[in-house]
């Protein structure tokens, strides 16, 4: 037996039943990542000997009769922006490359109470800011499907790494579509949950009124297993949702309801791959024969999203991203030669004279913040502070940032009048699949409107998930995108299980290179 064709569920039965052992599970996946890592790049850290002590604790644990926790067992893989004592956390980017926080993630708490196997960090786009996983400052991660294609982003590495078979379970983030968007084009099944459903304590952060940690994983089931470890209110987390956690994996199972899902045929015209368009009718379809009733609907404030959504977080963006200036921590320019170019500059100055109209060069410790600052991002997350920094300036404030919090508000206020309508939304999560590696990177506008279906989910704080649905044909995954009410979780899982019930999409699996055939 392949254990790692396997889904998380299977194996958690497998390993309760004692047919197999968390350290035989690990070796196997372990052995998975020594395989492929080096074509697929989903790893920023891979601690195999770390992942086989936890699986040898829980065996012995388990020989002893002592309780064991719901992820007892099971590898996981962390999104390389949730902070861990025991690896680096390093955002994908040179100004945080050696740094080690001194506290774990709350998510990671729950994740060794719950008896997770932690196998280390997977690769992003810089600060999560970007869609392809290309923007990383260390490594390109490429998509399993066919490895000349991006994965997605930011949560690249993260859906990457079960798409391949080298994790079941995976942790990632989503500002505006950055777990969504790689399981769709990874063919996996990824939640972003209600904005505070999951703790965002120890997450690096991005844009703080958008971001949201979730579950990346084969199969609803797997991303139920998940979630409910994940999930629950943290006193650590201002924004945590005091809310009790459901048994997200009993009610899943549950007959469906009866219940209206609003396709939203918007989403299904112009600029939308034809294949991407067949595959979410098939999937309407689908739902149909399961006895859900399905209406025709617009969200008129769609069109407004991606702008509104790029003033806000990257506004946000230039906040958070103030406190890197290389004094508390992380990278550090090179104070010997900024101090000789200084006095350079300065001799210059002075040569020219008092009657010369050229400033003095800056002071040395905003010399250094700057040269820092200048050395450690990467030129996309450059681009995202400039541009939040100007929405935020004085003059610019109520043009932009205020004008965008007003649409923002508006883009909520549709979707809950669209919800008293309909139960969920349907449609896809992004218009094309895959698209390959450089395609884009030249034009950050293309890449940022390749978010357009999933940015909206972020603005309104509403729950969200990606399941496979289909292929293009070119072989590639096409996600089914639905959406719901806040704290809709149990309903979008359990349409997410019986349209897995009925497909066999989140099943297939990529054909990974022979091992000694080197990557693209």
């Amino acid at each position: 037996m392949d254990l790692a064709s396997l889904t998380a569920s299977e194996l958690a039965q497998w390993l309760c039943r004692g047919e197999i052992g968390a350290e035989e599970v690990t070796r196997a996946f372990v052995a998975r990542v020594k395989q492929y890592e080096p074509a697929v790049g989903a790893f920023l850290t891979f601690d195999p000997e770390k992942a086989l002590e936890q699986a040898a604790e829980v065996d012995r644990r388990r020989r002893e009769g002592k309780p064991v926790g719901p992820l007892a067992g099971l590898p996981v893989a962390i999104k390389d922006n949730i902070c861990t004592t025991d690896w680096k956390t390093t955002c994908a980017s040179k100004i945080l490359a050696n740094f080690r926080p001194p506290f774990d993630a709350t998510v990671v708490c729950r994740l060794r109470a719950g008896d997770a196997v932690l196998v280390g960090k997977t690769n992003m786009d810089e600060f999560a800011m970007g869609g392809s996983t290309e923007l990383s400052a260390f490594k390109v991660t490429r998509n399993p499907w066919d490895l000349s294609r991006v994965p997605g982003g930011s949560s690249g590495g993260a859906a990457a790494a079960v798409a391949a078979g080298m994790v079941p379970l995976s942790v990632g983030s989503d500002t505006g579509g950055s777990i969504r968007q790689p399981a769709a084009l990874c063919g996996v099944t990824g939640l972003k949950p209600t904005y505070g459903r999951v703790s965002r304590f120890g997450l690096v952060a991005f844009a703080s009124s958008l971001d949201q940690i979730g579950p990346l994983a084969r199969t609803a089931e797997d991303v139920a297993l998940l979630l409910e470890v994940l999930a629950g209110h943290d006193p650590l987390d201002a924004t945590s949702a005091n809310r009790e956690v459901p048994p997200y994996r009993e009610l899943i199972q549950q007959p469906l309801p009866t219940i209206r899902l609003g396709l939203l045929v918007d989403q299904l015209g112009e600029g939308v791959d034809t294949d991407v368009a067949q595959a979410i009718r098939e999937a309407v379809k689908v739902f149909a024969n399961l006895g859900v009733e399905v209406k025709e609907v617009r969200l008129l404030h769609h069109r407004l999203a991606v702008a509104c959504y790029y003033i806000i977080a990257t506004s946000e963006a230039s906040s958070n991203l103030a406190r890197y200036d290389g004094v508390h921590y992380g990278y550090r320019c090179d104070e010997h030669r900024m101090e000789e170019q200084l006095a350079e500059e300065r001799r210059r100055w002075a040569e020219k004279g008092p009657s010369s109209v050229a400033e003095e060069p800056d002071p040395p410790m905003v010399r250094l913040y700057r040269k820092t600052r200048a050395e450690g991002f990467g030129a996309e997350v450059k681009r995202r502070i400039m541009l939040g920094t100007y929405a935020l300036s004085a003059g610019y404030y109520e043009a932009y940032y205020l004008h965008a919090a007003k649409v923002r508000r508006l883009i909520r206020e549709e979707y809950d009048r669209t919800f008293q309508e309909v139960s969920a939304l349907i449609g896809p999560v992004t218009p094309t699949g895959a698209f390959a590696i450089g395609e884009k990177i030249q034009d950050p506008l293309a890449m940022y409107l390749f978010d357009a279906f999933t940015v909206g989910a972020n603005l309104a704080g509403i729950a969200a998930v990606s399941i496979p649905c289909g292929q293009t044909r070119e072989g590639l995954p096409v996600g089914l995108h639905l959406q719901g009410p806040p704290f809709a979780e149990p309903l979008l899982l359990q349409l997410a299980y019986w349209f897995q019930r009925e497909t066999d999409w989140h099943r297939r699996r990529p054909t990974l290179p022979a091992p000694d055939k080197p990557a693209l």
